[in-house]
């Protein structure tokens, strides 16, 4: 009956070496996808965040349906692609006086 109980105890530390060896491989196989998933949960917390505004500022919405009924849909299309054009500009241009060292980052 002893016998029996060491040799238990000894597939179980097995084991549980085993099991740690594997937890250890997972982690250094997985930790290419950390930025891939760091980012996407930053999506996904920005998506929750702007939900949960427009939910409690729903004027928000009316101002924008109103701004598009007002102004013909061809002209904000255009405002549109120049403002996210500026903006991609702009994220460029701080990309780089970042790596310059122009700029420290806040």
């Amino acid at each position: 009956m002893n016998q029996e109980l060491i040799d238990i105890a000894i597939q179980r530390g097995r084991l549980l070496e085993r099991i740690s060896n594997q937890r250890q491989l997972l982690a250094q196989q997985l930790q290419p996808l950390e930025a891939g998933l760091a980012a996407a949960d930053r999506a996904v917390v920005t998506l929750r965040n702007g939900s949960n505004y427009l939910k409690q500022n729903p004027e928000v919405v009316t101002v924008a349906v109103a701004v598009l009924v007002v102004l013909q849909p061809r002209r904000v299309w255009r405002w549109s692609k120049r403002g996210f054009f500026a903006w991609r500009t702009w994220r460029m241009l701080r990309t780089q006086m970042l790596d310059l060292g122009l700029v420290t980052r806040p």
